[in-house]
């Protein structure tokens, strides 16, 4: 057994030691890769791993839990352990990571209004039902039981909330206490709006997270570490990519080297990411600032090891940094995981969204339609459908609340497509007095990951809906998790502009990592063999998705593109570079 403790520094059994850590997702990498990319990690020169863990996952449904396959955080700690690695965990119920709603569960918005990271109202109450799932699988796993674990944070960036709260943080430490928690605890806040006077918890040691201006930045830490050591608990060596960018984020190498030397002349580093992977299915997150930009599918955030795990120029310059610092801190790389180019594939069937709905889901009636959250639904998209009358000619749509993005269709053809704010105001619609079915198609684009906004957080529609002032009240509320595609039939095409499925055949002698090339194809989703593999949108900057080796199998591989704004082709490409505008 080990004792790690915090005095004016870090001490492992007596003797200071300096945390040189990298952040990894275990969530975002598939767990055939983790000794891959921790055995990469403990090269590079560091000795310790970091990573969140995310209630959503964990909690999926209200009161089932899961900690197995690629959510099995202990084997993942034990595995970094194996590796020669510490380990520092952050399972705070918040995490922001660019992620799905910041890591907090779905189901949270079904009922009434539940606020958020406060000590007010069932939000503890809910958290302290999840440790009691969760700190099982953390607690044996501690520095002082045998296992890797030297610090966990109490909460996430707390500060930038907005709130004063000491009385919320002080029960986060307290439910970590009672539930087996033992080694020291962090908060970790950036220093916008005086966010370190309101994130820090007394017993625990205040971090920092920030991207550049080393020296100065830890200066102003410095008063509420209170004598302990500084520690930049997320130093942000990249940035992550949001729909509609113009380029893939980068930073420079030296420019990440000459901040690392500051950091570590003055105390411990966490290099957040050091290697960022992938977020898979529905699981980006969104920002807003005044409007919604969903961040891409790829969380490769320009780290030291990339989204498909070949280190790049950053990681060699770090890794001699480090070298020189702590000469024999790094070791010898593990052989690179094969890439294939399978070149492109021919669309074998296509099955239309609307002649496809029998077998997608149950429609729920309603007089007005409601959230998919009120649906049991968390993710994905979900269509409402009403049927007006012959004589009406049009008129203006308007919502009561509707998020995030809305097509209109009118006879299963396409009428009219509103994003975001743009759902606020009235929308023209121009009918044929034939009478018919108007069907509103809203896709979940991710939820908000960061500051207040989170708290508004319903997709879909929820309330009434009017047609020039008068609600229209018979609805069909159809939602699609579209976790199951087993029973499209691929002769049913659709009209050629309305949402359809595609399907394509991988045939496999020997799975590899490869990248799927949508240049060409509009928006929507990619499903391999089943499991939703990410979203793509033709407006970038990600044009690739990365699909690795171990969601492929041996012999026929089933490949189904959800395409929903009619711009299709018959191929795709499956290619050997990832298209992100990387070094190599």
């Amino acid at each position: 057994m080990s004792a790690f403790e915090i005095r004016d520094r870090f001490y492992l059994d007596g003797a200071p030691f300096q945390i040189i850590s990298g952040s990894i997702h275990y969530f975002r990498v598939p767990p055939a890769y983790w000794d891959d990319r921790l055995k990469k990690l403990k090269a590079m020169g560091c000795n310790t791993v970091e990573t969140y863990v995310p209630w959503n996952l964990h909690e999926p449904r209200r009161g089932e839990f899961c900690f197995d396959g690629g959510l099995d955080v202990g084997a993942f700690l034990r595995l970094a352990q194996a590796n020669g690695l510490y380990a520092i965990v952050r399972p705070s119920p918040y995490v922001c990571a660019e992620w799905e709603f910041g890591g907090l569960p779905a189901w949270l918005l079904e009922g009434e209004n539940i606020p958020l990271r406060t000590h007010e109202g069932p939000f503890l109450g809910l958290v302290d039902r999840y440790y009691r799932a969760l700190f099982p699988h953390l607690v044996p796993l501690q520095i002082d039981r045998g296992g890797p674990v030297l610090l966990m944070q109490v909460e996430n960036e707390f500060g930038a909330w907005g709130a004063e709260d000491p009385e919320y943080l002080a029960a986060l430490a307290g439910l970590m206490r009672d539930n087996g928690a033992t080694v020291p605890f962090i908060t970790s806040d950036n220093l916008e709006n005086e966010s370190l006077s309101r994130g820090t918890c007394p017993g625990a040691l205040a971090t920092v997270n920030f991207g550049s201006g080393a020296a100065e930045k830890l200066e102003v830490l410095r008063p509420y570490a209170k004598g302990g050591p500084l520690m930049v608990t997320e130093f942000w060596v990249g940035w992550f990519d949001a729909w509609g960018d113009n380029v893939h984020h980068r930073t420079a190498p030296e420019g990440v080297v000459g901040d690392l030397e500051q950091i570590l002349d003055r105390g411990s580093v966490n290099f957040y990411m050091f290697h960022g992977g992938t977020s898979f299915g529905w699981m980006n997150g969104a920002n807003d600032y005044g409007r919604l930009t969903p961040d891409v599918t790829s969380y490769d955030y320009d780290a030291p090891l990339p989204e498909d795990g070949r280190p790049a120029g950053k990681y060699f310059a770090i890794r001699q940094a480090l070298e020189r610092r702590n000469p024999g801190s790094t070791g010898e790389l593990p052989p690179p995981l094969p890439r294939r180019a399978w070149g492109e594939l021919r669309c074998q069937g296509r099955a239309g969204l609307f002649p496809s709905l029998g077998k997608l889901g149950r429609a729920a009636g309603r007089k007005a339609p409601c959230s998919m959250e009120r649906l049991g639904q968390g993710y994905g998209y979900i269509l409402y459908r009403t049927r007006l009358p012959a004589g009406r000619m049009g008129g203006a749509l308007s919502f009561a609340h509707a998020a995030d993005r809305m097509q209109g269709f009118w006879n299963g053809r396409p009428v009219f497509t509103r994003f975001d704010r743009e759902l606020a105001a009235p929308i023209p619609l121009e009918l044929d007095g034939q009478g018919g079915t108007l069907d509103l198609l809203v896709e979940n684009l991710g939820r908000v990951n960061y500051g207040r906004r989170m708290e508004n957080q319903r997709k879909g529609i929820d309330g009434p809906v009017l047609l020039d002032g008068a609600e229209i009240t018979d609805w069909e509320c159809l939602p699609l998790p579209l976790d199951d595609l087993g029973g499209l039939d691929f002769s049913q095409r659709g009209p050629a502009d309305a949402p359809a499925f595609y399907r394509f055949a991988l045939d496999v002698d020997s799975p590899a990592d490869t990248f799927l090339d949508l240049t060409g194809w509009g928006k929507g989703t990619a499903f391999v063999n089943g499991r939703a593999l990410g979203r793509f949108w033709d407006k970038g900057p990600q044009r690739r998705l990365y699909l690795p080796a171990p969601w492929l199998r041996e012999g026929e591989n089933e490949l189904i593109l959800f395409e929903t704004e009619g711009r299709a082709r018959e191929t795709v490409a499956l290619l050997d570079e990832p298209g992100l505008g990387r070094e190599e």
